[in-house]
């Protein structure tokens, strides 16, 4: 039943990018592991950490195009999500530090130490295990959204009201993650990593492990959001994104479809951050700022929102953009950011992807039209020439 439920939502382009993402997955750490440094196929370690954390912000991008080009909710909240799954991470990743930290505590992490704190609080325990940690990647994002969907979908807070709250809501978890007293490093955050699973984060076989990751996690999400928004629970989120009251009036309950799609879409984004934070090396809560909420979304507007595909292209252009400009030209890269969006809004509203493919069925409509209007001209030729001509009267 499951497999059948995954077949039918592959369709051709969901299909081909997950046969690339594999195989990305696949080629470009057998290209930094087993091809010699002189060679010119050879990837750098640093490029390959580069591009993994585009695979990440991929993945949230993916995250956001699910509830807000499928079902209509413009969040403007999904970096805490993502940020959340980060600091699961960052705090596993601390726990192993153990006594190889500055101060040398084996129990406490060194800011808890330098802020001469006596004893972990209750909510790191757990936290030294990889599966807890696992489970909290999960939980804790899906749990948040699951909370805040369910009082404000209950509520029917719609429209830009709701991506007003969705951004308080960063906004607050921000200011609450810069205290000292919360318990998660105050203004510096977590850093300062030394081993994942045992071995160390630094090496190169872990950055290639952790970029296959990233992909493979790109892939199984691309899969999982066809899978949703192509059956029939999909089919009603559209029409959610459309025409609530009439959906509504067909005895749907949008706030339980809406629900179910932010608590999924946070959960991707808490796994985008736990994977983004190994590779970086750091988590503060610069992540949960607003700004990084707004870039997501221009991502997605930039790539195609409502096409899946979409949000993984324009997420990965734009932060390679963004890598180029803020090397060469640092002081204008927020207003050549402004400008792209702007661009899109006006001259591709329906984003890179979405143009394209309107692109292509208008000529595949064309093809059709052209097609039908010659076929009865083509049988009728055919008739005419059954037809005997009649011989030409005698003069």
């Amino acid at each position: 039943m499951i497999s059948a439920f995954v077949f039918k939502s592959l369709d051709r382009n969901v299909s081909l990018c997950i046969v690339i993402l594999l195989a990305i997955a696949c080629v470009v750490p057998a290209l930094n592991l087993l091809v010699p440094t002189d060679n010119l196929f050879h990837i750098p370690t640093y490029a390959m950490s580069l591009f993994g954390k585009y695979l990440t912000y991929a993945l949230l991008a993916l995250a956001l195009d699910l509830v807000w080009g499928f079902c209509g909710i413009l969040s403007l909240g999904h970096a805490a999500f993502f940020a959340l799954g980060g600091y699961v991470m960052g705090m596993y990743l601390v726990r192993q530090i153990g006594a190889r930290g500055v101060y040398g505590n084996p129990n406490l992490p060194d800011f808890m130490v330098f802020l001469n704190w006596k004893e972990m609080p209750w909510y790191w325990y757990g936290f030294d295990h990889f599966w807890f940690a696992a489970i909290m990647i999960f939980a804790v994002p899906g749990i948040l959204a699951f909370v805040f969907g369910w009082l404000a979908f209950r509520s029917r807070v719609t429209g830009v009201y709701l991506s007003i709250i969705t951004q308080a809501m960063t906004y607050a978890l921000l200011l609450a993650f810069f205290r000292n007293e919360m318990g998660f490093g105050g203004n510096n955050g977590l850093t300062d990593f030394k081993d994942l699973l045992g071995f160390n984060i630094q090496s190169q076989g872990m950055r290639a492990s952790l970029f296959a990751a990233s992909a493979f996690a790109l892939a199984v999400a691309l899969l999982i959001s066809s899978a949703i928004v192509r059956s029939k629970f999909g089919k009603v989120l559209v029409g959610l994104r459309d025409a609530e009251s009439r959906t509504r009036f067909l005895g749907y309950r949008p706030e339980n479809y809406k629900l179910v799609t932010f608590t999924i879409s946070a959960m991707m984004a808490g796994v985008a951050g736990a994977l983004y934070v190994p590779q970086v090396g750091i988590i503060n809560p610069g992540e949960f700022a607003p700004a990084n909420s707004i870039e997501v979304v221009i991502w997605t507007a930039v790539g195609g929102r409502g096409t899946l595909i979409g949000p993984i292209i324009g997420a990965t252009l734009v932060n390679f953009g963004k890598s180029i400009f803020t090397a060469q030209f640092p002081e204008i890269w927020l207003f050549a950011l402004g400008a792209l969006f702007v661009a899109t809004t006006l001259f591709l509203p329906k984003g890179i992807v979405g143009t394209i493919q309107q692109i292509l069925k208008s000529r595949n409509d064309k093809t059709r039209a052209l097609s039908f209007n010659r076929l009865p001209k083509a049988k009728n030729a055919e008739k005419n020439a059954d037809i005997p001509a009649e011989p030409l009267a005698a003069e």
